[in-house]
């Protein structure tokens, strides 16, 4: 079974343990990339003036424009690993925009998050929900500051 990890990190929390799952499954990665990246401002969620809320407030706005789709190799993966920060109890948007947009038929699709407060509460259903096809498996959430043996174990567990 071959494996992609794809990931959107705001803060460098999700990219770290979505580099730990790629490295214990042998698996490859690929970056969500807005093509505006956010500042620490502009995720600042205590800031009612901040990107992150006002596009909160105003869901068109979460249509994120992104660097690229193009995942290299995308029909030779059989088995998809989504991480994302959760942002307002939901998967970041960059994250929404991105599954909109693959095929995921004929892919075992394992979400996980990252948060330091937030469960996962329906994200993961969420993002099944705006996704082509794919064979949705229950999401899993990650603190932020998780140690590497706790990842191992759930990589094991796949």
């Amino acid at each position: 079974m071959k494996t992609l990890v794809i990931y959107y990190s705001a803060s460098g929390h999700t990219k770290r343990i979505a580099t730990e799952i790629a490295q214990n499954l042998d698996a490859d990665t690929f970056e969500i990339l807005p093509a505006k990246a956010y500042t620490n401002e502009d995720l600042d969620w205590t800031d009612t003036e901040s990107r992150v809320s006002h596009e909160y407030e105003d869901s068109k706005l979460r249509d994120v424009e992104l660097k690229t789709t193009e995942v290299p190799n995308w029909s030779e993966y059989d088995r998809v690993i989504i991480g994302y920060p959760i942002w307002y109890g939901i998967a970041a948007w960059p994250t929404n925009a991105f599954i909109k947009i693959l095929d995921f038929a004929n892919k075992t699709v394992i979400p996980f998050c990252c948060s330091h407060s937030s469960e996962l509460g329906n994200s993961d259903l969420k993002l099944k929900d705006d996704a082509k096809g794919g064979e949705w498996r229950d999401g899993h959430r990650f603190f932020q500051d998780v140690p590497s043996s706790a990842i191992k174990t759930w990589t094991e567990s796949l």
